[in-house]
């Protein structure tokens, strides 16, 4: 039965916190999903090239180009070819950028602790173990692939 299918029961619980989010970070500050994953990563960077964006989200080269170049027309992002790698983009956060990482990061977090707070201490606790062991075992199986 497909209810007891676990990565039916994975995807649908991830899908619905997920848009518990995208109702602030879209429907208020008008970032998608990708743009908001780029913003998050650039925050807290003096910059980062465009492979390490796309290992540091799960986002292929062509997502991570998008995205960003949808948050450069916005004006939250600069873009420069890296010194090091021209080959390489080198983005970082201007600071509308991260004023506006800081004003959706609290909305955010206040609306993941909603839906945390309606947990016992114990389930959360157990929550994030069973994440770490998910995220763990997932990667064992994958290297030994």
């Amino acid at each position: 039965m497909l209810q007891d299918f676990f990565p039916y029961r994975l995807a649908v619980t991830s899908a619905a916190f997920s848009r518990l989010l995208v109702d602030v970070y879209h429907r208020s500050f008008g970032l998608g999903r990708d743009e908001w994953r780029l913003l998050y990563l650039l925050a807290d960077v003096e910059a980062e090239t465009s492979l390490d964006l796309g290992r540091n989200t799960s986002l292929d080269k062509v997502q991570v180009s998008r995205a960003a170049d949808r948050l450069i027309r916005k004006g939250l992002i600069a873009r420069k070819t890296s010194d090091l790698d021209r080959r390489l983009w080198l983005y970082s956060c201007t600071p509308a950028g991260r004023e506006m990482f800081d004003k959706v990061r609290a909305l955010v977090d206040q609306r993941s602790q909603a839906v945390l707070q309606r947990m016992t201490a114990e389930d959360r606790a157990a929550l994030d173990r069973g994440l770490a062991a998910l995220h763990m075992a997932t990667e064992e199986v994958a290297a030994a692939l």
